[in-house]
């Protein structure tokens, strides 16, 4: 086990237990009675910006919060940053890899947020209209989002960009499917979900964000040439 933890680069070990940590933490400290919400998720889950619960800060602390409710939510973000995530700390080093990760899950939380004012701009208003906004911004507090999954888009595009002809093996398909087709084919189905307006309470178009962000982040490096050298 200790053999198997040391293989793991630094920054990679440290998102895991940091991330799984944080769950446990999440069921550990409650929910609040009064609003019968998580006590974590309602302090460090991104809020719609102008609700009162809103801070600039949740833009960093929402990716580390995962669905108590569920350990696969957990599990499977941070089962995708060990096995793509620790290949890109190794080719780019541990500072440029963590910077892509905190930026790409930035990025995320900033186009969900955009997301959400165009979807409800038009009851915002309304309901500013009718109770002022003091009591809006209490309303818009039911908008939350939380979980690591638009770094962890932005960690599989990056590894679809790196190593595009790589065979990805998936349970539920037969047949290996190359890097850049599986983030290709990824993309275009949250794209789908996102535009479609599901009820299913994923962020979709913060999953996309991750990936755009990533995009440009890459290819803004590989302009400066440095596509596998160090950030710093």
């Amino acid at each position: 086990m200790r053999s198997f933890f040391n293989s793991i680069p630094p920054v990679t070990k440290n998102l895991l237990i940091i991330n799984v940590l944080m769950w446990f933490a999440t069921i550990a400290i409650g929910i609040n009675p009064e609003t019968g919400s998580y006590r974590l998720v309602e302090w460090m889950g991104l809020h719609l910006f102008g609700a009162s619960k809103f801070n600039v800060a949740q833009l960093i602390t929402y990716m580390f919060l995962h669905d108590p409710s569920s350990f696969a939510h957990v599990f499977f973000n941070m089962f995708s940053v060990y096995m793509f995530g620790r290949t890109l700390e190794q080719v780019w080093g541990g500072k440029r890899f963590l910077f892509y990760y905190i930026t790409t899950g930035l990025g995320a939380g900033i186009i969900q947020e955009a997301a959400w004012y165009i979807e409800y701009a038009g009851y915002i208003s309304q309901v500013v209209e009718v109770y002022g906004w003091q009591q809006a911004s209490m309303a818009l507090n039911g908008l939350v989002t939380i979980g690591a999954s638009g770094a962890v888009f932005g960690i599989l595009l990056a590894f679809g960009m790196m190593f595009p002809n790589v065979p990805l093996y998936l349970m539920f398909i037969p047949v290996p499917i190359k890097a850049k087709w599986f983030v290709l084919g990824y993309g275009l189905i949250e794209l789908f979900l996102g535009v479609s307006a599901t009820s299913d309470g994923i962020a979709h178009f913060a999953h996309l964000g991750g990936m755009l962000v990533g995009v440009l982040l890459i290819l803004y490096w590989r302009k400066k040439g440095i596509g596998n050298g160090g950030y710093y």
